[in-house]
């Protein structure tokens, strides 16, 4: 999905970004090599950050209009030509430009996708001519999120978030992101995880049913995410969030990744509107969007 968002004129391309949501998110274990073992539903939004890939001879560069995010091999999109160089033996580097929109650390995905269009337009610039799943394997090694970033759409991720299994679309709906004014580090919720049983899963092959079904209330009703609780323990807003949008007309509240974020499903705009409007007094970061 991630090339049909895609331009190319000449030697430059530019790209739409988008941000993911997690209707579920269960963790089943932890593998010896440190990472978790995950099983989650995932879908696209229309919130996206622009990116825009120039080709240069041999040199890479990365700037954004947020001044504290790193524009040197700290980022992942520089990292994302790194690994598609190193992959496809192009003598080629590329100059990156990133208009921010989607909120930095935020549990959804905006680095990964990122780094999911950088190497999308490096293959179309370049005309390497690599599938998704070449794409998907070099994405892989950037990050757990970018293979899914790169196909896009409504997925089940299992494994560490690598091996995807395309589901029947989400329904049409709006969609209400709210971002209270933190940062939450995923491995310290992973940590937490580990310390502690985790006492409810998702009912994740209920809501694969409700997708097929195209249900809206039926999926909203299984929307979960086993690291609210543990993230909601560390920002009490979380919480609030959540129970403001279901007052406000939502059919169900969760929180996406590892959070802060909070999503609301509705399926009435002025509903949408009117919820998302209540949270603009407090909180900068209120987006309504669809989902794609």
């Amino acid at each position: 999905m991630i090339r049909d968002h895609i331009i190319i004129t000449g030697s430059r391309a530019i790209a739409r970004s988008f941000a993911k949501i997690n209707l579920t998110l269960d963790v089943t274990g932890k593998r010896p090599d440190g990472y978790h073992e995950v099983k989650m539903i995932m879908q696209t939004t229309s919130l996206f950050d622009l990116v825009i890939v120039d080709k240069t001879g041999g040199d890479i560069s990365v700037s954004t209009n947020l001044k504290y995010l790193p524009s040197n091999d700290k980022n992942i999109a520089y990292q994302a030509v790194l690994a598609f160089k190193e992959y496809t033996k192009i003598n080629g580097g590329a100059r990156i430009i990133i208009h921010k929109n989607i909120p930095v650390a935020a549990g959804l995905a905006g680095g990964s996708s990122n780094a999911a269009a950088v190497l999308a337009a490096l293959d179309m610039l370049y005309n390497t001519k690599l599938t998704d799943s070449e794409l998907a394997k070099i994405g892989e090694g950037l990050g757990a999120d970018v293979p899914y970033c790169i196909a896009g759409g409504t997925q089940l991720a299992s494994g560490i978030g690598e091996i995807l299994t395309p589901l029947a679309p989400l329904p049409d709906c709006f969609i209400l992101l709210v971002k209270p004014p933190v940062n939450i580090s995923t491995k310290l919720i992973y940590e937490a995880i580990d310390n502690e049983p985790i006492p409810h899963h998702p009912d994740t092959d209920g809501m694969i049913a409700a997708l097929s079904a195209g249900n809206l209330f039926e999926i909203s009703k299984r929307l979960f995410n086993v690291m609210e609780s543990v993230t909601g323990n560390i920002e009490p807003q979380i919480k609030g969030i959540g129970e403001k949008m279901l007052r406000n007309g939502a059919l169900g509240a969760v929180m996406s990744g590892s959070g802060p974020t909070v999503f609301g499903i509705f399926d009435d705009f002025e509903k949408a509107k009117a919820s998302a409007d209540s949270f603009y007094y407090q909180f900068k970061d209120v987006y309504l969007v669809k989902n794609i």
